[in-house]
C-alpha cells in the first residue's frame, strides 16, 4: 500500500466513523466527518496533508499524489 491509498482509506474511515457515531451515539459526532471533509479540501488547495506526513514517517512509499507533499524536509 502506498501513501495515497492509505490517506484515502484513513479519510474514508474517519468519515464513516463520524457518521456512525453521529447516528447512534450523539449528533455532535457529525463534526468529526465535517472536520475530515474540511481537511481534505484544504489539502487539495494547500498541498499540506498531515496524514500523508505521518504515513511517510511510518515507512509507506509515496504514490503519485503525495510524492512531494509528504516530505518533511520542505522549506
Amino acid at each position: 500500500m502506498n501513501i495515497d491509498k492509505a490517506v484515502f482509506v484513513f479519510a474514508g474511515a474517519i468519515v464513516l466513523t463520524g457518521l456512525a457515531l453521529g447516528t447512534f451515539v450523539n449528533s455532535w459526532w457529525y463534526l468529526l466527518s465535517a472536520f475530515a471533509g474540511l481537511n481534505m479540501i484544504q489539502a487539495a488547495f494547500t498541498g499540506f496533508c498531515p496524514a500523508a506526513i505521518i504515513f511517510r514517517a511510518l515507512g509507506l512509499k509515496p504514490g503519485p499524489a503525495f510524492g512531494k507533499i509528504a516530505s518533511c524536509d520542505r522549506p
